[in-house]
């Protein structure tokens, strides 16, 4: 079969065969947009890839732990991760038994539009969806009203808030929430919860995961802030959610 190469995100030259029917996806985002997109390709998925809810596919652990024979087994075309999700190497060892690995690298909307796009293109040999170009749609519009500043948490126990150069903290921003730690030299710093209730923001962002906060688990430690419950997919998955997330999460946010 002849095979063709293209760079990944990260500049990496990857051999992708000219037509591809078996995909591993090793982040929850990314399997969701192949489902939506080319479902029958896709053969294996993390423990963690929760949409679609009716996705059946073999298990292949998690982001983080990969059962990389299971992934060999499985036969992939080409297998999809992250530069951020996924661990350089569990990436190499697959390389290194000639399994072909397309790694994206999304810190902004912008980004995402662009890396999904190449990705069909160049990785699964699909036509980029419908779903995508409705997704840049729904997103070019700017921000109205005032700007609002926010602290962003993600985990507790320690406390640690998202960061500088996030996916998260572009959505927020492109929704007129500008964050309070985007300028820390961390991407997601531990911050003492007395210093971010310091900070003062006009809203403390408590999204779902990876920490489930919920009505009864977060907004009490920030007693006088707005606190804004938000789906942790909406802010943090580029895919077909993005054609309501903006909806939603300016719901939430409101």
């Amino acid at each position: 079969m002849t095979e063709q190469d293209a760079d990944d995100d990260t500049g990496t030259t990857v051999r992708v065969p000219e037509v591809v029917t078996r995909i591993v996806s090793l982040v929850p985002s990314l399997t969701e947009s192949v489902a939506a997109t080319v479902p029958d390709a896709l053969v294996g998925a993390t423990d963690w890839c929760s949409h679609p809810a009716d996705l059946h596919v073999t298990r292949v652990r998690g982001t983080k732990n990969p059962d990389l024979d299971a992934i060999r087994d499985l036969r992939p075309d080409v297998v999809l991760a992250n530069a951020e999700e996924n661990r350089e190497p569990d990436l190499a060892a697959l390389r290194a038994t000639g399994v072909a690995v397309w790694v994206t690298r999304i810190e902004t909307l912008d980004q995402a539009f662009v890396s999904l796009e190449r990705m069909f293109r160049h990785a699964c040999r699909a036509r980029p969806p419908a779903w995508l170009e409705e997704a840049r749609e729904v997103w070019r519009e700017p921000a109205r009203g005032p700007r609002r500043t926010a602290v962003i948490p993600i985990w507790r126990r320690p406390w640690m808030v998202v960061g500088r150069d996030t996916f998260t903290g572009d959505v927020l921003r492109r929704l007129g929430v500008d964050n309070l730690y985007a300028g820390h030299p961390e991407r997601y710093p531990r911050v003492p919860l007395p210093e971010l209730a310091a900070q003062a923001p006009d809203l403390v962002v408590l999204p779902d995961e990876p920490y489930a906060f919920s009505a009864g688990d977060g907004p009490e430690c920030f007693p006088g802030l707005r606190c804004a419950l938000v789906s942790g997919r909406d802010l943090t998955w580029y895919g077909p959610s993005l054609v309501t997330a903006r909806d939603r999460l300016a719901g939430a946010l409101a």
